[in-house]
């Protein structure tokens, strides 16, 4: 008889195809010995200092400061008292003159108030 010759290509399809074709095997759930219970829920802390916002912070440092004060004192100043720092970011300083503006187009019930170029109290 004669045999066929298959190249390699012909083989590696054929492999393919049927390793393919094998079921997965499932993973079966880890058994325990205990009993199951209910889980207690989690302890709440009631002095814990609750995290601001970037402009809540300064809100507050305005409160305090009580005279007009550019974004960039008022980071300075929110870092400073430990009421918010910057994740990482390279311009908080813009971040923060951006969100008082958008604050501010609230009309009446804006946050913020603008006396000077650059500088934000309190309303």
């Amino acid at each position: 008889m004669a045999t066929k010759k298959t190249t390699t290509a012909t083989k590696t399809a054929a492999a393919k195809k049927t390793s393919a074709k094998k079921p997965v095997a499932k993973k079966q759930p880890a058994k325990t010995t205990k009993a199951t219970t209910a889980k207690k829920p989690a302890a709440t802390k009631t002095n814990a200092k609750k995290k601001l916002s970037q402009i809540d912070a300064a809100l507050a440092v305005l409160k305090k400061s009580r005279k007009p004060l550019s974004c960039k004192e008022m980071v300075e100043a929110m870092a400073k008292a430990k009421l918010w720092t910057s994740p990482g970011g390279k311009t908080p300083d813009a971040t923060l003159y951006a969100a008082i503006l958008r604050d501010m187009r609230k009309g009446k019930d804006a946050r913020f108030k603008k006396p000077a170029p650059g500088r934000f109290t309190n309303a």
